[in-house]
């Protein structure tokens, strides 16, 4: 029994000799001079109108998010829209996406583990602008038309544990997000999920999974009809990020940080005096909130398409009425933490070498001080051979 001991304890000796364990974990952005004004876009070209709406008057370093679907892993082009996005002091947002359904072009395919091992591992090789990496897990996963067809809370529970397991695994600073919901959906069978119940069932399907992330997403839109009068106390609409954050509380006791990355009127429903004003007081008066990181209203310009009602830019680019109150609100001025490699690179740390010690007709490599050969003497020693 002692010498099994030996063997176990020289085991994981050399490992951590091997592989030594650095300790680190992701950013409170709470806790640190932050922006949250930023704008939700959709394509990486944006970016740098997005810079110039999100860190206007006195801001710098707000939020842009954008998602990336899964058969969109260009690195060349995905590391340019880092590059710029550190060149505009912009914190970008992933959001996760896969792809309409090949079968059935009205829904979006529901993802699997190699969807999120795929992810993991592209936006892994991209040098990013600041050390925490947002990474939102898919999207309204409570619509079973953003979940193949049929919302189930039990596999994206299990789906989103494996993101935070997998994403972790490659970097510590991938900062996981839960999905932002639908807060206007019903109890529709499997159509249809209602927010607060669908994070209940998240919970009961995956006990803690509320521990294992870092924020939450809400799509705090002001429904019914994209129309209403900002308010705290409605659970549908504009402070219905409130509810999600007590609810997730009570159940985890973890007060997660706050992400809104969809929000807006429809300029179908209202005119733009109107959606100004309400933009303002909800800025004032509901965001305002300690435990908001990031704003997101979508979009920054819907193109011509379904998304036109919620637009800041009309098709030709020129900014509408919303655009100019975002960007004319005060802002602050963000102050991030840098990636861990910029900072390795900017610190320059004296070091004495240690000698070793050359045994006749025994090769070492320099990242490698126990030869096979000495290893295998050493257990054949403790096993008694």
């Amino acid at each position: 029994m002692k010498k099994l001991f030996t063997i176990f304890f020289l085991l994981i000796s050399l490992f951590v000799y091997k592989n030594p364990i650095t300790a680190h974990a992701v950013d409170n952005p709470l806790l640190l001079p932050n922006n949250k004004m930023g704008i939700h876009i959709l394509f990486d070209h944006e970016l740098e109108n997005a810079a110039e709406l999100v860190n206007s008057n006195g801001g710098k370093w707000g939020y842009v998010l954008i998602p990336i679907q899964s058969g969109d892993k260009d690195l060349v082009r995905w590391q340019k829209f880092m590059d710029q996005a550190k060149k505009n002091h912009v914190i970008p947002i992933i959001r996760l996406s896969t792809e309409g359904d090949y079968f059935n072009s009205k829904v979006w395919r529901k993802p699997d583990e190699n969807d999120i091992i795929d992810f993991a591992n592209f936006l892994d090789s991209l040098e990013w602008p600041v050390k925490n990496r947002y990474i939102i897990v898919f999207n309204e996963v409570n619509r079973g038309d953003e979940w193949g067809g049929a919302a189930n809370p039990a596999e994206y529970a299990n789906l989103l544990s494996f993101a935070v397991t997998v994403f972790k695994s490659k970097s510590p600073d991938f900062f996981i997000i839960s999905a932002g919901l639908d807060n206007a959906a019903p109890n529709q069978e499997f159509e249809y999920i209602n927010q607060y119940s669908y994070i209940r069932h998240l919970n009961n399907a995956v006990p803690g999974i509320f521990n294992q992330i870092d924020g939450m997403a809400s799509h705090s839109y002001p429904n019914p009809g994209f129309s209403q009068p900002p308010s705290n106390t409605s659970p549908t609409g504009t402070g219905s990020f409130i509810f999600e954050r007590q609810l997730i509380e009570y159940l985890s006791g973890k007060r997660l940080p706050v992400f809104i990355t969809e929000t807006g009127w429809s300029s179908d429903a209202l005119p733009f005096s109107t959606i100004n004003s309400y933009y303002n007081a909800a800025l004032t008066q509901v965001w305002n909130d300690p435990g908001i990181v990031a704003i997101a209203p979508f979009v920054l310009q819907g193109s011509g398409g379904p998304f036109n009602k919620f637009s800041f830019l009309d098709e030709n680019g020129n900014p509408l009425e919303p655009y100019n109150l975002w960007k004319n609100f005060p802002k602050n001025l963000g102050k991030p933490s840098s990636p861990a490699k910029i900072l390795a690179a900017e610190t320059t740390t004296k070091t004495t070498a240690i000698p070793k010690i050359d045994f006749k007709d025994e090769k070492k490599s320099d990242e490698q001080n126990l030869s096979p050969k000495s290893v295998g003497f050493i257990f054949k020693w403790l096993l008694g051979i």
